[in-house]
């Protein structure tokens, strides 16, 4: 009975002290839902996460896998000290129109469970996109399709005011 008794004791003193912190515990991300809105089909949104090492040790993101081909991630690979942060980035490709929601899974060394982090909005037609902006509609000239625009660039929402550019009206030149 003593070696059955010291062997129960012996097992859950094992477990206390393998027992692995949660993801919660160790890593806090700023925003874990990004907001993308309406954004244009065929150029790539880019949403950054935030991640704060809340722990006592250094921080490893192990992985940042998302859920589906259309999204690719990247993160900080390099040991992200205590209170130090580090960032996860999604891009998204655009392609298809319609609503999107999107998920990454995220594995930090040291948690037993993983992080879900994600992004949603809804990609429009190039058409759809300039009439909500009141924007003219982009020619489709072989010389447009050939320019590849930079990928837009989502990150936390800011609180800095953008400054309103006044159009340009075109002059004519008497020959």
């Amino acid at each position: 009975m003593k070696k059955l008794l010291f062997a129960f004791t012996a097992m859950v003193l094992s477990t206390g002290i393998f027992a692995q912190a949660k993801a919660d515990d160790i890593a806090k991300i700023k925003m874990e839902t990004i907001d993308l809105g309406k954004i244009p089909q065929g150029i790539p949104a880019v949403s950054t996460f935030i991640v704060t090492n809340i722990g006592k040790t250094d921080l490893i993101i192990e992985s940042a896998n998302p859920t589906c081909g259309c999204t690719v991630g990247d993160y900080t690979k390099s040991p992200i000290k205590p209170g130090q942060t580090g960032t996860i980035t999604a891009t998204f490709n655009a392609a298809a129109v319609g609503p999107i929601d999107k998920h990454m899974n995220v594995k930090f060394a040291g948690a037993d469970d993983t992080k879900s982090i994600g992004f949603k909005g809804e990609v429009l037609t190039t058409e759809d996109y300039a009439k909500l902006k009141g924007e003219k509609v982009p020619s489709t000239s072989v010389a447009a399709k050939t320019n590849v625009p930079a990928p837009l660039k989502v990150n936390a929402p800011s609180t800095k005011k953008s400054k309103k550019v006044k159009p340009v009206k075109a002059a004519t030149v008497a020959s």
